[in-house]
């Protein structure tokens, strides 16, 4: 349970009021309601850059599934994103998918072309035509291979984004903005309850204070001293 006279205590000691502010705008426009989840993404600035559209478009929580690669997000390019939005790590993609299914989330399954064995089983919408009912976790995969079979077989719907030139896919950091912009303006535009319930709201004012604060732990021991 958190403390609310030492949140008081830091947030007026440490942080300026611009900043109380700021963390309150934030907040009122983040969810969970959409979410991202990259497979063995080799190139770590491509997850870190997908890290960083997370934040810009107010998703809370991101999905990184490490089976084959390293787990280090390149901070130069994730900008901060890192200390804001929550980074949830699973080794195989079964558990990652089952997860989120326990969740109540809807997979949905990005590719540039989905496999001929999986053609027809689960629809298939361009990107201009998904409309978000309910939880959604959107899948991308690895560069060159793309989602691996375990993911799309497990996904409830498939999503392509047309494209009009000779290039075959954009890069997985342009595909996560593309789609995170078409669906959380579709989601914030909607009636359904996206927004963070208040005990949310209120652990991130905590984790956000402290993550703001140099020695913020040393500072809790000494107020928790005196």
């Amino acid at each position: 349970m958190i403390d609310q006279d030492l949140l008081l205590y830091l947030q007026d000691g440490f942080l300026t009021e611009q900043r109380r502010l700021r963390f309150e705008e934030v907040m009122n426009k983040r969810s969970y309601f959409l979410t991202v989840v990259a497979e063995d993404v080799f190139q770590m600035h491509n997850t870190s850059a997908v890290l960083r559209s997370c934040d810009a478009f107010g998703i809370q929580r991101f999905y990184a599934i490490e089976d084959r690669f390293g787990s280090e997000l390149d901070k130069n390019i994730a900008m901060g994103a890192e200390k804001w939005v929550e980074v949830e790590r699973f080794s195989t993609a079964s558990e990652c998918a089952q997860h989120l299914k326990q969740e109540g989330f809807t997979l949905v399954a990005t590719s540039p072309e989905v496999p001929l064995k999986f053609q027809g089983q689960k629809p298939l919408y361009f990107l201009q035509d998904y409309r978000v009912e309910g939880p959604t976790a959107v899948l991308f995969g690895t560069e060159k291979e793309g989602l691996s079979e375990e993911l799309l077989e497990t996904a409830d719907h498939y999503l392509e984004i047309p494209m009009q030139g000779f290039t075959e896919s954009f890069n997985i950091s342009v595909a996560a903005a593309l789609v995170l912009y078409e669906l959380s303006s579709q989601m914030r535009s909607s009636d359904l309850p996206w927004k963070l319930k208040d005990e949310e709201k209120a652990k991130l004012r905590w984790e956000w204070t402290c993550k703001s604060i140099k020695d913020v732990e040393a500072i809790i021991e000494r107020y928790r001293g005196k």
